[in-house]
């Protein structure tokens, strides 16, 4: 009897058990139904995208979309203004952006003048700011980090984004020690990131990668404001324009025109792509460079687009509440130089009382005391000097400042035999 009772319970042990596994069996195939996973993903895999997902995240960057971004900056219909300042630094790029929300007061300051200039300090402090929310640098040449280091010294910064290529010029070396020795976080964003400060998104759409090739390379970014945006692209060339229109709609109301308006950058289909409204463009007036390209200008007046330049119409200042961009205010020069920046001046006055320190030291005498001052020559002076061709002269001149000739060998194709050369033809010098 014990043994016949020993069996019973036996075969309802087994049969419990194999309906057990059956269980366990239908669910697990319950669970991969529902999660839509790919037969070649794990378990594992497939939790974590479901964490991201239910996170509003990608798991590539572990940030919010940027259809997510556009949205939320799209949802609020009552913005305050926003003011774009394209700030008059003479051959090189700076521009303010300044907007608040529920009473908080926001500042983004992308590029910061050339080495040789000190306008971006105090045209800040006249628009009152006293904190940065974020500095961007395009990339290391000196006209756009230039004024980096009194910007750290003398306003607190939240964060900085650089793209991460660098530069042996001295001027990048104060830039780095400056931010270095800030409170600053740093980043260098890539390509497909997003990000929120306050009501304004932003989209990074350049460089996805860096090779060394800082102009090139340069950070270019999507501003979105309520149904208004602005795009701006250092001094990328046709190459990364064509990056980004091939992978991200470049549709924008304002673009700021890439390289000062250069004919290495503005290809016809990027301009199409981005269709805007409003172009701008940062330039010295009567620049070495001969900046803009007359064939960019003839493709954008081509194109009904209205065409602002620093050269002939100063500091500009373009204000959007989220739905309308009103004519942009022209011709505001610093109050240093006698005129309240937020006033309108012609042209002509401007051009009489203009005080830009980097287009001064362009148009200066070329040469002292019988030599040609590589540390301020114009981009035609310097090609005198002995194996200083055109291209070498635009390397020369995105290098500086020098210590010394000797320090030319930065400069790629120039080393010990050409300093040589141009030590003994004599030409060059450093004052």
């Amino acid at each position: 009897m014990k043994k016949l009772q020993f069996i019973f319970v036996l075969l309802v042990f087994i049969l419990l058990t194999a309906c057990g596994t059956g269980l366990e069996e239908k669910s697990s195939e319950k669970v991969l139904e529902q999660s839509g996973s790919n037969v070649e993903g794990t378990a594992e895999d497939t939790t974590e995208s479901a964490i991201a997902e239910e996170k509003g995240e990608t798991q590539s960057t572990g940030k919010n979309t940027a259809s997510d971004k556009k949205e939320k900056a799209a949802e609020k219909t009552d913005l305050d203004e926003l003011n774009v300042h394209f700030i008059d630094v003479g051959q090189a790029d700076a521009t303010l952006l300044q907007y608040s929300d529920d009473e908080k007061a926001y500042n983004i300051l992308f590029d910061t003048g050339d080495w040789r200039g000190s306008e971006v300090v105090p045209y800040l402090t006249e628009n009152n700011v006293s904190y940065l929310d974020l500095v961007i640098v395009s990339h290391p040449d000196a006209d756009h980090i230039g004024q980096l280091d009194k910007v750290m010294n003398t306003f607190d910064v939240g964060e900085v984004w650089m793209s991460g290529n660098e530069s042996s010029s001295q001027t990048f070396q104060r830039a780095i020690e400056a931010v270095l020795a800030s409170n600053a976080d740093y980043a260098e964003p890539r390509a497909g990131e997003s990000y929120d400060i306050g009501p304004l998104a932003i989209d990074v759409l350049y460089p996805d990668s860096i090779s060394g090739k800082a102009n090139e390379e340069s950070i270019s970014l999507l501003f979105t404001y309520g149904n208004n945006k602005f795009l701006f692209t250092g001094d990328a060339d046709r190459s990364g324009e064509s990056y980004m229109r091939n992978n991200f709609n470049v549709d924008a109301d304002v673009l700021h025109l890439g390289h000062h308006g250069s004919k290495t950058s503005s290809d016809p289909d990027f301009i199409d792509a981005v269709s805007p409204k409003i172009a701008v463009y940062s330039a010295g007036e009567g620049n070495s460079y001969g900046h803009p390209s007359p064939e960019v200008v003839t493709m954008i007046q081509e194109r009904n687009i209205a065409l602002y330049g620093t050269d002939k119409d100063s500091t500009i200042i373009i204000t959007t509440d989220g739905n309308t961009i009103a004519e942009p205010k022209t011709g505001i020069l610093r109050s240093s130089t006698g005129t309240n920046p937020g006033s309108q001046e012609t042209t002509e006055t401007k051009q009489e009382n203009r005080t830009d320190t980097g287009s001064q030291k362009e148009s200066s005498p070329d040469t002292v005391s019988g030599c040609i001052n590589i540390n301020n020559a114009s981009q035609e002076a310097v090609q005198e000097i002995i194996h200083i061709g055109p291209e070498r002269a635009q390397d020369l001149i995105a290098l500086r400042p020098y210590s010394s000739v000797d320090d030319l060998e930065r400069i790629n194709g120039i080393g010990p035999a050409r300093i040589a050369d141009i030590k003994s033809e004599g030409k060059a010098c450093v004052q």
